[in-house]
């Protein structure tokens, strides 16, 4: 059973953060997960307010929830935690936006070698879960806000 299951989560972040290989899957198209997504973003781009928010600070939000994660499979506990501050980002110049990228892939990573070393319980199953869920949540926040960012050039 925990086998099936990590390599479940494992396909579903996956596909969440790097998207499927050739033809879509689940719930992605190539070129279309969080990872690819962000790539073909400026730092300009990812800076421009859509309802109020930035990809910029969907993306950093993201990696903030998936370091807290990390946090929870590594040590046991959830660590404190500022929500509001993973919001607080309303522009990025080049350098911050590739930091924010990188921090981003570095948690996504963690995640995956976590995931294939943690001993699954009620607990880790839970947090492994809802890390999915959000990314796939912000995934999908991301792809219609870079559609409107695209529409406004």
């Amino acid at each position: 059973m925990n086998h099936l299951l990590e390599v479940a989560v494992n396909e579903r972040l996956k596909e969440a953060f790097e998207g499927p290989k050739g033809v879509g899957s689940m719930f992605t198209d190539p070129n279309t997960a969080i990872l690819e997504t962000l790539k073909q973003l400026s730092s300009e781009e990812a800076s421009m307010s859509v309802h109020g928010t930035t990809v910029a600070a969907h993306a950093d939000h993201t990696r903030y929830y998936l370091w807290g994660t990390n946090e929870v499979l590594r040590n046991g506990t959830q660590p404190e935690m500022d929500w509001g501050e993973s919001w607080r980002i309303t522009s990025v110049n080049e350098t911050q936006w590739n930091q924010i990228k990188d921090g981003l892939i570095n948690e996504y990573f963690t995640l995956m070698k976590n995931i294939d070393s943690i001993d699954w319980n009620t607990e880790t199953i839970n947090e492994a879960l809802g890390s999915l869920a959000h990314s796939a949540y912000h995934l999908g926040a991301i792809r219609q806000m870079v559609k409107a960012v695209k529409s406004s050039q």
